[in-house]
This record gives structure tokens, C-alpha cells and sequence, in this order.
């Protein structure tokens, strides 16, 4: 991904290895049109005449709007907030230049509130971890005019990087967890229930406070599920009757309280929870179990545990720094946990049905098919940076991406499903591109969370009788392997579609001719929140 550097200093070295160019000092005169995104970058310079600092700063704000006006909303703008790297004061009494910066940083977040392509990164978040005389090597400041010390480079391109992954919205979607010694102190099978260090006095309410944390997470959208060595009954009246603890069972998605090896139990939660491994954050006190999971799963994250529970605050963010924070979440994000539970109700009701038909109607199931907006623009990039089992050409795109593309006259369509057992939000998405006078299909992803039960084909037809009413009679379509979506390799086929051709490598691409409506079953309750009428 190519980016465009606003700056008001040297900051090249901080970018190396990054596909960037650079505006000159303080200068938004060019605005590159073939970059995919914008970053703002000032740093604030190190000036006695204070006076002359803050009407610095102030013309800043001036030049970000200005700047804003010239950049396409469909780029992301990357704006980096101020720090004060070496503050200075003539008297304690003056707050004059920390007031304008606070001022400033406060309009970009206002900015980021107003347009969604603007995303701030806190700068504060990488300056706290080291002092001032770290932050600024004096030498490369005067003779090179480098504001941050060129010592950093790597940490602030590793900080950057970061970051950016999420503003893609890109992270890891399931957090396993170890019971003994990793949520409470002691062993459950040992201690009894009310022998285990959960809350009270150290260790326990380091133990607790990680909970709490925990907690938290899954409000954001991240699935918890335990494997542990353990007696699942044991556990579960711990779960009940045990007061002090807060990550209760209904948190938890999944799990395996069990003899077996952990990396095969993790196996098991994979499929479960239908998510590829390589959506798996493993936590396990034991260094034992986590170099198994390492060897045996290797597309598992196993951190290490902290060696002492005191440090367990500090881990938690360090999980969420690194495997779960994205820019925002989504409605569909915090909604996670509770669809993931009654995906496993629906799995125990269809137990009960002779007819699959049957089944299917019991489910009082309503799609809900819906342009492109500002409501789900966000989610639909986030599915199109996750999806990957069931996704036709596994294309990667970003909100600004999708906004472009509507601007260019493709269509665009999300899909929501609920039936009697929950509601999954927005769980499926196809973005159709204009194409010689008809259209292609781009990408077409579902979540598999919904899969099973035909959605994908009414769905599909759906969108079928769009073009129709459209009057569009061909439609192109095509699938790109790739290790995890071997599964849709001939759902075209199934579809109806014909195929056109194909390569050594697998990629195959389809035609279909679009001749009449498609009938769609009733049990499918499809309601239409777009432009277009089937």
C-alpha cells in the first residue's frame, strides 16, 4: 500500500522499507493522486519564542482543513497526533503552548468524528514509553532537522505498522485461555472451589482485575473459549457458585475442559467455532502446553505468560495491543459472543428434524439485503480484510476502497440475517463492478457462521433479480483459490453459472446469462433496503 507523508521535518528514515514519498517541509501544495492513502505527520519544533510556536501550531489546523478539501474521501487521511517531545516553560504559571496543542489535538479528533476517512493515532501512545532524552537526539535535530531521534526508527516503524493493521481492521478473532494458574491461582482440582486466588488480597485480585479485562474484550467482539486439563464438572460449579469469579460461562463461546492434548483440543474449537487456527490467540501459564500448541499449531499465536501475577494487567494490554486492537469496531463486532451462542442452538435444533426443508422454515429466518452506506461501509471492509473460507476471490479492500468504487458506479450490497434464535448482523457482502455494459462479480463473501443452511444461493438470487430488474443479461464471476476457500470452488457451478475458462493454477471464470426471475423459497424472508427492486 502506497502512502503520501505530510511533514514539517525529516522523518524519511522513520518510513525505510515502506512504499511512501514525502511532501516537502510544511508544504500541502501537491496532493498525489496515485497514492492509497495520506498521512499528516508535524512535529511540534523546539522554539524559545513561544509566542511564535503557538501561532505555529494554530496555522496547522488551517492547513490539515485546507488539505482535507484537496484529498478524495474515498483515501483514508492518517493524522499523527502533537506531543510536546521537549517541553519548555518560562514560568510554571504557563500553559500557553500546552493549551493550543491540546486545542489541536482536539480538532483533529473533532475532523475524525465529522469525515470517516480521517483516522488520528494517538503519538502519545508511542512517545509515553520513553523519556525525553530518548525521545530527541539534539545533534540530528540541528543538523538534520529530525525531530524524533533516528535511534527509534525501528520501534516507531513496528508502533506505525501496527497501527495501520488496525485501521484495516484487520486481528485475530478468538482468545483460548487456560483455567489453573492462568485465570485464578491455584489448581481447581486441589483447592476446591473456594480454595482457588480469584479477588480478595493479592494474588487474587490481580487474578480478577485480568477477568475484568477479559470481560471487556468480548464486549468488543473478541470469542473466549477455555481449554484446560481439567474436570468439566468441577468447573462448572465453579463457573456457578463461585462469586468472585467474573469470566462466567456465559462468556465463553466454546470449550474443552478435558485429559486431551491441548493442541487437539484446539483443533476441535476450530471447527466448533468455524474459524481458521490462524484466528487463535492460545493463553496458558505452562510452557509445557504453550510450546506444544507452538510446534503442533504453528499459525496459533502463543504468547508467554507473565511470570508473575502482578503483571498481568500490563499482559492483557499487551494481548489487545497486539492480536485485537482495531481502529473501531463495528454493532456487529459487539455482538459476537451472543452469535456465536446461538449458532450453537441452532446446531442442537436441527438435531430434532427428519426434513432439512422443515427445519429451515422453523428458523423464521429474514435476510435483509442493503446498499452501501455509512452504516455498514465499516463492516463490510472489515469483512472483505477477514472473510476467508467462503470468499470467491478473497480481494482485501478498505472503507475509502468501497466508497471509490460506488463513486465509479459499481453496486455494492451487504447482507443481514436474523431468525428466531438471534440476530448474526451483517454477515455477507458482494460488490458487483460495472463491465463492458453488464457487471462482474468482484468479490462475494459470507460469514461461515451462517452457513448451512442455503443463505448463500437466496442471496445470490437476490441480487440475480436486481440485475434483472435492471435489465442486465450477462454477469461475470470468477473464482481465485487460495488455501482456505477450496470449499466454494464450484459454487458457481452449483449456481447455475457456466464456466468460461480456467488455469493451471485454479483460478476459473464464470458467465451467466440472466434470462428470468429467480424463484427464491418463502422460508427465505428477504427484505430489501436498496434502490433496486426483484
Amino acid at each position: 500500500m502506497r502512502s503520501f507523508v505530510y511533514r514539517n521535518n525529516t522523518v524519511e528514515p522513520f518510513f525505510a522499507g515502506w512504499d511512501v514519498c514525502f511532501s516537502g517541509y510544511d508544504d500541502i501544495s501537491f496532493v498525489d493522486p496515485t497514492t492509497d492513502n495520506y498521512i499528516w505527520f508535524y512535529q511540534i519544533p523546539f522554539k524559545f519564542e513561544r509566542e511564535k510556536l503557538i501561532e505555529e501550531i494554530v496555522a496547522w489546523e488551517d492547513k490539515l482543513d485546507l488539505l482535507l478539501t484537496q484529498i478524495p474521501s474515498y483515501k483514508n487521511l492518517i493524522v499523527i497526533s502533537l506531543v510536546d517531545l521537549a517541553p519548555f516553560r518560562l514560568t510554571e504559571s504557563d500553559w500557553s503552548v500546552y493549551n493550543v496543542i491540546e486545542r489541536y489535538n482536539r480538532h483533529i479528533q473533532e475532523l475524525s468524528g465529522t469525515y470517516p476517512n480521517v483516522k488520528v493515532l494517538d503519538f502519545s501512545d508511542f512517545t509515553s514509553r520513553y523519556s525525553s532524552e530518548q525521545l530527541v537526539d539534539w545533534r540530528f535535530y540541528f543538523i538534520s532537522q529530525m525531530g524524533l531521534n533516528p535511534k527509534l526508527v525501528p520501534a516507531f516503524s513496528g508502533w506505525l505498522r501496527e497501527k495501520m493493521r488496525g485501521v484495516k481492521l484487520q486481528r485475530k478473532k478468538c482468545l483460548v485461555l487456560d483455567l489453573d494458574n492462568t485465570l485464578w491461582g491455584g489448581v481447581l482440582g486441589e483447592d476446591g472451589i473456594q480454595g482457588i486466588q480469584i479477588g480478595g488480597d493479592y494474588p487474587g485480585k490481580a487474578f480478577l482485575c485480568f477477568q475484568e479485562g477479559l470481560v471487556e474484550l468480548t464486549k468488543k467482539g473478541i470469542i473466549l473459549a477455555i481449554c484446560s486439563k481439567n474436570n468439566e464438572q468441577d468447573v462448572l460449579e465453579a463457573w456457578e457458585k463461585n462469586p468472585f469469579i467474573k469470566l462466567t460461562r456465559e462468556y465463553i463461546s466454546a470449550y474443552r475442559i478435558n485429559w486431551q492434548n491441548k493442541a487437539d483440543n484446539i483443533r476441535e474449537l476450530s471447527q466448533e467455532l468455524n474459524i481458521g487456527l490462524d484466528s487463535f490467540v492460545f493463553v496458558d501459564d505452562n510452557p509445557g502446553e504453550r510450546e506444544l500448541v507452538r510446534q503442533m499449531l504453528p499459525m496459533v499465536e502463543v504468547p508467554d505468560f507473565p511470570r508473575q501475577p502482578y503483571m498481568l494487567p500490563m499482559f492483557l494490554v499487551l494481548l489487545n495491543d497486539s492480536y485485537f486492537k482495531v481502529y473501531s469496531v463495528t454493532d456487529e463486532d459487539e455482538k459476537k459472543v451472543e452469535q456465536y451462542r446461538a449458532n450453537a442452538n441452532r446446531v442442537r435444533e436441527q438435531s430434532k428434524f427428519s426434513d432439512f426443508n422443515e427445519y429451515l422454515r422453523s428458523l423464521d429466518m429474514e435476510l435483509k439485503i442493503t446498499s452501501l452506506d455509512e452504516f455498514n461501509v465499516s463492516r463490510i471492509a472489515q469483512m472483505t480484510q477477514k472473510t476467508n473460507q467462503f470468499n470467491l476471490t478473497t480481494h482485501r479492500y478498505t472503507e475509502p476502497d468501497l466508497r471509490k468504487f460506488a463513486s465509479e458506479g459499481w453496486l455494492i450490497y451487504c447482507l443481514s440475517v436474523k431468525d428466531k434464535f438471534g440476530d448474526n448482523g451483517i454477515t455477507g457482502a458482494i460488490l458487483l463492478k460495472p463491465h463492458s455494459g453488464a457487471y462482474e462479480i468482484d468479490t462475494l463473501l459470507l460469514s461461515c457462521r451462517i452457513l448451512g443452511k442455503g443463505i448463500e444461493h437466496a442471496f445470490l438470487s437476490v441480487i440475480l433479480n436486481i440485475l434483472n430488474q435492471k435489465g442486465i443479461r450477462e454477469l461475470k464471476a470468477f473464482y481465485m483459490p487460495t488455501e482456505k476457500n477450496a470449499q466454494v470452488a464450484f459454487f458457481y457451478d452449483k449456481a447455475g453459472f457456466s464456466l468460461d475458462a480456467q488455469d493451471s493454477l485454479g483460478n476459473k471464470s464464470y458467465l451467466f446469462i440472466i434470462k428470468e426471475k429467480r424463484i427464491i423459497e418463502s422460508y427465505y424472508n428477504c427484505l430489501l433496503y436498496t434502490s433496486d427492486a426483484a
